[in-house]
């Protein structure tokens, strides 16, 4: 896959990028460029793009995530700052098999990453934008709640349910499938 190069021209035609959040106090005197129609600000540098908005995660044809300083879930009703990369823009479409599922079973979040990510290591699967979607509803609920086993004859259920996420997550098994291997 060829690389594509993003800049102010191009950032936000369906891409994917991880925006990390800044504090308004580290740039008081910041120049916003643009205001998009939702009310979004973009101030642009050779480097990257900052972003000021009260929505994150689907805006328009893009996927942008932001990461939070303090690691909290995004409240979309508040104003945050985000700063990114052009080399942290990805290309995003509805189609392609562009996204892996990473799943942190200590804090019990599940989330996806694009394939161009430097942290992909190559043994998750990869799968178009709703399929992701439907794979992490699967492992939300298997990590959430318990009632997906109710069936099962298990007596370690923590390990079954770490393999049946790491099955959905490295392979294109159905849940069904791969629940029946457990009864």
């Amino acid at each position: 896959m060829i690389k594509k190069d993003y800049s102010r021209t191009n950032f936000h035609k369906h891409t994917f990028c991880e925006f990390t959040e800044v504090d308004a106090a580290t740039i008081p005197n910041i120049d916003w460029h643009y205001k998009s129609k939702s009310g979004s600000g973009y101030c642009f540098t050779d480097e990257g793009v900052y972003r000021i908005s009260n929505h994150w995660g689907r805006a328009a044809n893009c996927r942008w995530r932001l990461i939070s300083r303090a690691r909290t879930k995004i409240n979309n009703s508040q104003h945050r700052i985000g700063y990114a990369k052009w080399t942290d823009f990805y290309p995003n479409n509805e189609i392609e098999s562009l996204f892996y599922v990473e799943v942190n079973f200590e804090t019990k979040e599940v989330t996806f990453q694009h394939k161009n990510n430097p942290k992909f290591d190559g043994t998750a699967f990869l799968r178009n934008a709703s399929k992701t979607a439907k794979v992490i509803r699967q492992v939300k609920e298997i990590l959430e709640s318990d009632t997906w086993a109710k069936y099962l004859d298990v007596s370690d259920l923590e390990m079954v349910r770490n393999e049946i996420i790491q099955k959905l997550i490295t392979t294109n098994i159905p849940l069904p499938t791969i629940k029946k291997t457990f009864y």
